[in-house]
């Protein structure tokens, strides 16, 4: 009967020492959802305008407001009404905000990238935000555009979302091509099927 006691005791014992107290759960800092290897289209009338990529999706829920964050990177792709691939913008962080009024707005954050695959256009930047209700994108950071015609940087941009309207606020140091090759045949390596052509 004393053997059984100590046998116990030595038990109770061991195991308090190694469990230790679970921590305080802050619900708001708590994801309500989570999502790995997410993959979203978006179509009308069959037809793909829109598809986004990310490795990993967290949601949170608020009073006032629910947001969807994307931390390990983000990639958005726009077509055209013909089925082309067309923008392109991908960045290293994303949110995604709901207000309860309906209003909706998407941020992205550092090495933001933005294409225009048909009109050979890059813009880099560190902060854009769309507002998907006007679809429109700007930003108010510093911004470098390449394109054929030449180069532009300055602060702060806003364009179209399928970055064929660019306009950059406070340009400087830029510069342009004033005379191009007419004849020059440019290729859209992306949406391009068929044979290359021989140079």
């Amino acid at each position: 009967m004393i053997a059984t006691a100590v046998a116990v005791a030595f038990v109770v014992y061991s195991c308090k020492g190694k469990l230790g107290e679970a921590k305080d759960i802050v619900i708001s800092e708590t994801p309500v959802q989570v999502v790995t290897n997410m993959f979203i289209i978006q179509s009308k009338n069959g037809d793909m305008e829109m598809r986004a990529v990310a490795e990993l999706m967290e949601k949170y829920e608020r009073d006032t407001l629910s947001y969807e964050l994307f931390p390990q990177g983000f990639a958005v792709y726009g077509y055209t009404d013909e089925g082309l691939l067309e923008t392109e913008i991908i960045a290293d962080n994303a949110k995604h905000l709901k207000y309860n009024d309906g209003r909706e707005t998407w941020e992205a954050y550092g090495n933001v990238v933005v294409k225009n695959l048909i009109k050979q256009e890059v813009m880099e930047t560190d902060t854009l935000y769309w507002d998907q209700e006007n679809e429109r994108i700007h930003t108010h950071c510093y911004v470098k555009m390449y394109s054929p015609d030449g180069f532009m940087q300055g602060y702060g941009m806003e364009s179209d979302q399928r970055a064929r309207n660019s306009i950059i606020f406070n340009p400087f140091n830029s510069y342009g091509i004033v005379v191009q090759d007419s004849t020059a045949v440019v290729i859209d390596s992306v949406n391009f099927i068929g044979p290359l052509l021989k140079k």
